[in-house]
């Protein structure tokens, strides 16, 4: 979105071959329209890249004109031991995913003979866990919003109460269709990535709020433009899809945050499904289980999670166990 009194950036026109790509990301494998947006704005920033510095378009890039523009892209933030330089690692090797799954698609549609990333190694990216919150967290922020009071306190109680109990990503929780909801709001129907649907169970809690919720979500709904906002759970007077965005959500969760007294860089919609997924496996869920909740294809990508849980019991053992504050062996 342009500043007020600029005038919008106009996009850059791209290969015709990017465009190609993208829609066959759509049609063919199911890619959500943030996946494609997100691999537009990786490819959109290879392009004038290349254009500017190698005066060549990406369609037809070389390996080293590739290998100076990671270089470039991972000497922009280059001071070790940073956080801002594990980001500059991930987005190093993003962009280069991006760029492999590209080529791969001009190699396969007979545009390129060759694939110019095939001889690029990917830089070396640490373990990184992901960030969750503790129970009694999440529990502030959940009783925090009951105390703000009327229609938009109900709304954010029911989104806190959805998130947690079924750790969807925030774009499917915002996106809900008023028919995802199953019989006697037990459960929920989700399309999730690649047009997988799955359906996740809601907690006691969590029906409560999405009652009293119902209750008031008429007060969201613009009566000028009804059609329009009437399909969506989450609807909105001001977004252009209709529905609230994922945008606004982050947004109340910071504003949340700071009200509980939590730092507001530590909460956000993706840490509250990781905290779902954390908080249900310390507990003793199925690996499997969790992995359907969440919509992973891969339970590789689900067993991150164990790794939060292990370091977890492993110091409460050293702290609570007196063997473990001994370290005598039996």
């Amino acid at each position: 979105m342009a500043r007020p009194g600029r005038p919008a950036m106009p996009k850059p026109v791209l290969s015709p071959f990017v465009d190609s790509f993208l829609d066959m990301l759509t049609s063919e494998k199911g890619a959500a329209m943030n996946t494609r947006h997100a691999y537009w704005r990786d490819l959109a920033d290879v392009s004038l890249y290349l254009r500017d510095q190698c005066k060549t378009d990406v369609d037809r890039a070389t390996p080293d004109d590739l290998r100076a523009y990671l270089r470039d892209l991972g000497q922009k933030v280059h001071t070790k031991g940073t956080r801002k330089a594990t980001i500059a690692v991930r987005t190093v090797a993003r962009r280069l995913s991006a760029l492999r799954q590209f080529y791969r698609y001009l190699v396969s549609e007979n545009v390129r003979k060759d694939d110019p990333t095939s001889a690029i190694e990917s830089p070396k990216q640490g373990r990184t866990l992901p960030k969750t919150l503790a129970e009694i967290e999440v529990g502030s922020l959940i009783k925090t919003a009951a105390t703000q009071g009327g229609p938009e306190s109900v709304r954010l109680v029911c989104l806190l109460e959805m998130l947690y109990a079924t750790g969807l990503r925030v774009s499917e929780l915002v996106g809900l269709p008023m028919s995802a909801i199953g019989d006697g709001s037990e459960f929920l129907m989700v399309a999730g990535k690649g047009g997988r649907e799955r359906m996740v169970p809601l907690t006691e809690s969590a029906q409560k709020a999405l009652s009293a919720y119902l209750a008031v979500r008429g007060q969201f709904v613009s009566l000028e433009d009804k059609s329009r906002q009437a399909q969506w759970l989450f609807p909105s007077r001001t977004s252009d899809s209709g529905h609230l965005t994922r945008q606004r959500f982050a947004q109340l969760l910071k504003d949340l945050a700071r009200a509980a007294g939590l730092d507001s860089d530590r909460v956000s919609p993706h840490i509250l499904r990781h905290a779902f997924a954390t908080h249900l496996l310390s507990n003793g869920a199925d690996l499997r289980a969790v992995q359907k909740m969440l919509g992973h294809a891969d339970i590789a990508t689900t067993q991150i999670y164990t790794h939060i849980v292990g370091d977890k019991l492993r110091k409460t053992v050293s702290e609570a166990h007196p063997l473990g504050k001994t370290g005598t062996d039996l």
